[in-house]
């Protein structure tokens, strides 16, 4: 390291400024912010998740309360309102925090309550992703993928690789999210994004028109307490 150009100090040229705060926009800020997170929680009686490493939870006196941690936002979950209050001013008490109430959107993800439980859906994500490609006008089709379509590997010149990668990721990332009913088309697709043809770009068009006629379709997360013959008429309507 050497001192910056014009800030140079005569007889300690050799000399430079050592860091005791991370800036933001520097490479090791992320990594700090989670190790001082980390200590922070585990320190006072939170465990992480051992499937993902962004998920704290704490259970104590019959009470239970979950953290979810996307870079510096936070979802926090608790068996009641008390536990969620008592939780916010905790991590106020540590960190420069933002109470934004109750959660309505979270990384694009809309959540919306239901008489039964809650909805997670990604409405403006999916007609985002139809106007990109330009089939928001399209006529939609009931069904996601036909059993006919024979996809096998491209051995002539590939049409449109780039859009076709980025379309995959796109819709990747919308089926890991709210929508596992692409999963099997999705799937399929993905293993010809090195060289696409024509056929593998007519079965992607087939599930963007799908989708513009899925468009309001999410995950339901159903209270557990609701009885089996509730579930089956919920899912039968």
């Amino acid at each position: 390291m050497e001192q910056p150009e014009g800030c140079v100090v005569p007889g300690k040229e050799k000399k430079v400024c050592k860091l005791v705060k991370s800036l933001d926009g520097l490479k090791q800020v992320p990594k700090q912010w989670h190790n001082k997170f980390d200590h922070v929680l585990i320190t006072n009686g939170y465990s992480i998740n051992d499937a993902d490493k962004c998920i704290y939870s704490k259970y104590e006196n019959n009470t239970c309360v979950i953290i979810c941690l996307y870079v510096d936002d936070m979802l926090i979950f608790g068996t009641s309102l008390e536990v969620v209050r008592e939780t916010k001013k905790f991590l106020g008490s540590k960190f420069d925090m933002k109470d934004l109430e109750e959660a309505e959107v979270i990384l694009g993800i809309k959540i919306t309550k239901t008489p039964n439980g809650l909805k997670l859906s990604q409405e403006h994500y999916v007609e985002k992703i139809l106007r990109k490609f330009e089939h928001f006008d399209c006529k939609p089709v009931s069904t996601l993928y036909d059993p006919s379509s024979q996809l096998k590997k491209n051995r002539e010149h590939s049409v449109a690789q780039i859009e076709y990668a980025q379309i995959i990721g796109i819709l990747m990332y919308l089926m890991n999210c709210t929508r596992p009913d692409i999963a099997y088309a999705v799937g399929r697709l993905s293993r010809y994004t090195q060289s696409p043809n024509k056929d593998h770009w007519t079965v992607v068009r087939r599930v963007l028109k799908y989708l513009r006629g899925t468009i309001n379709y999410g995950l339901c997360l159903v209270d557990f307490q609701l009885s089996l013959k509730d579930l089956v008429m919920q899912i039968g309507s």
